[in-house]
């Protein structure tokens, strides 16, 4: 059995913030959500988080995905593990991670898992050439590990070790919980240092292990923006190489922006500064052009999306998007349509092979296929109180500057003249011209002028 803890209790200060730390995003996702997607990934059997303060911030966020321990007050790491009383005397491996140590891959996880199978203790380490305030590996003679120092507790000869401890391990579970209670605090900082059962281990004889980390940076602790920018940014990039290596284009990696739950098709071509987010999809062979934004959307293959918003909404195979056009709230647009510059569709459903080029507003609609929607149409979908639904049948088509006040069905084939303001239901068929009589008045415009100024004492 495989079973994780991952300590989130603490409050970080240099972090200025009222969130618990593991709730800043990196890529779109908290911390916190980006560890607990790579645990379920390795089908561990149950997550354990400690959380402390701001801790209803992360049960609302992670719900019923994981269990909770509380620990309210934070006596250092080996306190924290203590409050996972549920763990106690079950068998099998536990992984201890960090919520704010979020880069650690899957394949690192899966190794200490496999190396715990032959080991009562792995501990994940590094070399560094300035190892700096980080723990200390200390080995016996004949390289074994004989217990990790804090930076604070060690001797001179220490401080030079440069094989660090990266605060992750998996361990036997029922030999963890058995020492867990041995553990003191007698120490600089006067906490409960889960690195003391390294020796505790040793001592009584248990076989420990260790994993050398080829790139520090997997590891690394989020304290400050500062940590925080450069963790996005490395992670980022791991995403981006992952895409470019399975036959995305991205034309300039640095400004191109991926989730790590998006999914992308070969041949598509990425320009520079476009966010890709949540759990979109995008197809194959499709453009997507500077300025775009994809959040939790699907969009199809022989695409072009140029500087628009998609959200909440699918566009299917061979449809132009934009510029500036914002897809939204669960809308979804069919096959070969055009989506036009400054338009904005708003839980609006589009038939096959439909225009709608500029300028308009489709709220709460269905538009069937081979439909025309002119510049400036409005679904008039709001009363002041309710929603209401606009129905455009195929064929229809639908002159500029007009009006649909919802509730209304515009039949298969009719026409709606431009102009017009529409409130009750067009037959299939029929043409529709509602506009006010015109009337003109020789002469009265020069005079209307003449007036203003006079009214202004300019004349």
């Amino acid at each position: 059995m495989k079973y994780a803890i991952v300590l989130a209790a603490g409050k970080g200060t240099r972090m200025k913030t009222s969130l618990n730390n593991v709730m800043h995003e990196i890529t779109g996702k908290p911390m916190i959500g980006h560890l607990n997607d790579r645990l379920e990934k390795l089908e561990v059997q149950s997550t354990h988080v400690v959380v402390g303060y701001q801790k209803v911030h992360i049960m609302n966020y992670l719900g019923n995905r994981v269990q909770y321990a509380i620990q309210s007050e934070q006596l250092g790491t080996g306190h924290a593990v203590q409050m996972v009383s549920d763990l106690k005397d079950k068998k099998g491996k536990t992984i201890l991670l960090y919520g704010d140590v979020p880069l650690i891959l899957p394949e690192t996880m899966e190794n200490l898992f496999e190396q715990a199978d032959n080991s009562d203790m792995v501990i994940l380490t590094a070399e560094l050439d300035d190892p700096g305030m980080y723990g200390r590996i200390v080995r016996g003679k004949l390289g074994e590990v004989q217990k990790i120092v804090e930076y604070r507790d060690a001797s001179e000869s220490e401080k030079h070790l440069q094989e660090i401890n990266t605060g992750i391990y998996c361990f036997d579970n029922e030999l963890l919980f058995k020492y867990l209670g041995d553990l003191t605090n007698d120490n600089s900082q006067g906490e409960y240092y889960i690195t003391d059962l390294v020796e505790m281990f040793a001592k009584n004889h248990h076989s420990i292990k260790t994993i050398r980390v080829s790139d520090i940076d997997e590891v690394m602790g989020i304290n400050d923006r500062l940590q925080l920018a450069k963790a996005s940014a490395w992670l980022q990039e791991h995403v981006n190489c992952h895409w470019m290596s399975e036959g995305v284009t991205l034309i300039d990696p640095k400004n191109t922006y991926i989730s790590t739950d998006a999914q992308i098709g070969q041949d598509t071509i990425i320009y520079p500064n476009v966010m890709i987010r949540g759990k979109s999809v995008i197809g194959e062979d499709t453009i997507i052009h500077s300025g775009s934004v994809i959040t939790n959307s699907v969009v199809g293959n022989h695409c072009v999306i140029e500087s628009s918003k998609i959200i909440d909404s699918e566009v299917r195979n061979d449809v132009s998007v934009g510029p500036n056009a914002h897809i939204r709230a669960g809308s979804l647009v069919e096959d070969k349509n055009r989506i036009g510059n400054f338009v904005e569709l708003k839980n609006t459903h589009i038939g096959f092979d439909s225009r709608c080029a500029h300028l308009s507003y489709l709220g709460d609609s269905t538009v069937g296929s081979h439909v025309n929607i002119g510049c400036g149409v409005v679904t008039v979908n709001y009363d002041g109180v309710n929603k209401h639904r606009t129905v455009i049948e195929d064929g229809a088509f639908i002159g500029s500057n007009v009006n649909l006040i919802a509730p209304i069905t515009v039949g298969k084939n009719a026409v709606v003249a431009a102009g017009a303001t529409i409130t009750d239901d067009v037959q299939e068929g029929d043409l529709v011209i509602e506009r006010a009589p015109r009337i003109d008045k020789a002469g009265y415009g020069i005079k209307y002028k003449n007036k203003e100024k006079i009214e202004k004492g300019k004349v």
